[in-house]
């Protein structure tokens, strides 16, 4: 017999007397970690306040039918308190870091950019004026390339979780950047080799201030694309050598048609590191977090729909009220995704790993509807910016950096106050800028 005195199974987390014997609806209620993994259980207000004061509460299992019942009908959760459980396995773990100082005569560096391409610790910073500097973090050697004049957007208000900024995006060979303003409507695209602006961003007037500018670079049949919002429900993809657009389509607004019509405003944007695939952390009305991803190569090739409704297309996960988080992808298959949870007040640091491998029988994937991506594990811990190697997963947050294994989700190994901002891929590096300094970490 079980605490609903049904003669069933146990089922779900266990209930604090009072929501087990509540019939009224909206209890407020605390999801309880306990200090195992993320094993929760779910308590009232009052006797949440009580353990935090160190008392005994009473928490039992009811069967199936009972907990979908109070859950569903009678439970409001209103937050999460405790711990979870965080694995740690401490192992070796080279903590040196090195100081490059950056030249005096460019001024203060707003954003920093890898050249991925190069082995070296090559980047391209922008600076507070726009001037755009090729920099070698080993050698001190710099260079202007050219400036950037993007529109100030000063009249734009903060979303409450955003502000208005300026971002650089770059290449993964360096001759490209894009100078936009994250929660904002414009930006540019520079080919570097001159000096130019190819193509003016415009990521439209609707909302633009709840995400950050939608662009990035990617590599496809062996040329550089630029991949950038033209509305706040609209991708398309540009030639960033000429500004000639290469994913010409029909109108994607509902006085056109709904055929294609996609309710999804359009936010950061991450490609695999082959380039082969695209995660973009859009959100939708409720509000919800949801982001998704898709094939660039069957977007340029085969389907000029296919960020819209294509049969690659896969969404991770929703998340109330939740996104512009932390993504990293692992491989070209695997992404991290950072905050556990359905809902901005529920959410714990840690991190979900997903796969977004597109199914076999495309043709079939196109009656199916709304496609999941498989979320192959989750485990907490993980918090703030999220970067990997291909086989490990590194957190930035700000008590500094830790590395987690994503095999079991173990910490096992910490660099206190090194809180890094960028990956150079290439050259294995994470850096982290302080002023007038860039501090560098070798991944090893």
């Amino acid at each position: 017999m079980i605490a609903c005195g049904h003669e069933k199974t146990p089922f779900g987390d266990p209930l604090c007397t009072h929501i087990r014997n509540c019939r009224t609806r909206w209890f407020k209620s605390v999801r309880w970690l306990i200090g195992d993994g993320l094993k929760t259980e779910i308590v009232c207000v009052p006797c949440a306040d009580d353990r935090e004061k160190g008392r005994q509460v009473n928490v039992e299992p009811v069967c199936e039918e009972c907990y979908q019942y109070l859950t569903d009908e009678i439970v409001d959760m209103v937050e999460c308190r405790g711990k979870p459980g965080i694995l740690t396995r401490p192992e070796v773990f080279n903590g040196t870091l090195n100081n490059s100082a950056l030249p005096k005569q460019i001024g203060t560096i707003v954003d920093i950019a890898p050249i991925d391409q190069e082995r070296r610790s090559v980047w391209l910073m922008l600076a507070e004026s726009g001037d755009i500097i090729r920099w070698d973090a080993d050698t001190g050697d710099w260079l202007h390339l050219g400036s950037a004049d993007v529109h100030a957007e000063p009249g734009l208000e903060s979303s409450g979780r955003q502000f208005l900024k300026r971002r650089l995006h770059a290449s993964g060979d360096g001759n490209f950047v894009a100078v936009v303003n994250d929660c904002g409507r414009y930006g540019q695209v520079m080919d570097l080799s001159s000096g130019k602006v190819t193509l003016a961003l415009d990521g439209g007037k609707y909302h633009p201030e709840t995400v950050p500018f939608s662009v990035a670079f990617a590599e496809a049949h062996g040329r550089i694309v630029a991949i950038h919002r033209t509305g706040w429900n609209r991708l398309d993809v540009s030639d960033p050598a000429t500004g000639e657009l290469l994913t010409e389509r029909d109108p994607t607004d509902l006085r056109h048609g709904d055929q294609h019509y996609l309710d999804y405003f359009h936010g950061a944007l991450y490609v695999s590191p082959s380039g082969a695939y695209i995660v973009d952390d859009g959100w939708v009305w409720g509000p919800f977090g949801v982001p998704s991803a898709w094939s660039i190569d069957r977007w340029l090739t085969e389907n000029v729909w296919e960020s819209e409704d294509g049969p690659t297309k896969k969404y991770l996960c929703q998340r109330a009220y939740y996104w512009d988080g932390a993504f990293t992808w692992i491989d070209e298959k695997h992404i991290a995704v950072g905050g556990i949870g359905e809902d901005d007040i529920l959410m714990i640091d840690g991190a979900l790993i997903f796969d977004i491998t597109p199914p076999i029988d495309l043709d079939a994937s196109h009656s199916r509807g709304i496609v999941w991506a498989s979320e192959l594990k989750a485990f907490p811990g993980p918090a703030g910016v999220f970067f990997s190697d291909g086989t490990r997963l590194f957190s930035s947050d700000k008590t500094g950096l830790s590395r987690w294994d994503l095999g079991d989700g173990a910490r096992t190994g910490q660099i206190p106050d090194f809180r890094p901002m960028r990956h150079h891929r290439g050259a294995h590096e994470l850096i982290q800028l302080i002023d007038d300094t860039i501090v560098r970490w070798k991944i090893s």
